[in-house]
């Protein structure tokens, strides 16, 4: 088996394992977080795959902005901490982090004479946003629009709250 191959089959192990934890998780906070690895597992995947512009768009807009807006939510309406186990909370999080920055190092530091060529379908950004505003204009507009009415319905969740707390501590 190939350094690429391996490196496939180590990725989809990690996206099966981390969608399978953040199923299963009783913790919204903790489901959030297998849910990022497994995006950031899959946008390795892009960028195995020779799409560096897509492997940034999961990078940015779904493991970076939407899960950060899912998280404060999520926060922002938890009751109350709990103590966590070490071994039960966090050795599924450590074992999975461990193995994606051992294939993510090796995907960086891969030997450049080994002689596997990859023919990849790579295309340039503009390409892509030339595509992507042509076709889909509309569905790119109505995610937008969503994206918006969730930080305004989040703003005002919060403004809510704070009011609350306020009236409750005179």
């Amino acid at each position: 088996m190939t350094l690429y191959g391996t490196i496939f089959y180590l990725l989809s192990a990690i996206i099966l394992a981390a969608t399978a934890m953040a199923i299963t998780r009783r913790q919204p906070v903790h489901a959030v977080l297998y849910l990022i690895v497994a995006f950031l597992g899959t946008a390795a995947l892009f960028f195995l795959f020779g799409a560096p512009l897509l492997a940034a768009f999961m990078v940015i807009l779904y493991a970076g902005a939407i899960m950060v807006v899912v998280l404060f939510v999520i926060m922002l309406f938890q009751r109350s901490p709990r103590e966590l186990g070490l071994l039960s909370e966090w050795g599924p999080a450590t074992l999975l982090g461990v193995v994606f920055l051992a294939v993510a190092v090796s995907m960086v530091f891969k030997d450049p004479g080994s002689g596997i060529v990859l023919q990849g379908a790579v295309a340039e950004p503009r390409d892509f946003g030339y595509f992507l505003f042509d076709r889909y204009w509309l569905a790119v507009e109505i995610v937008s629009i969503l994206l918006l009415v969730v930080l305004v319905a989040i703003i005002q969740l919060g403004k809510k709250r704070e009011e609350g707390i306020e009236e409750i501590g005179k």
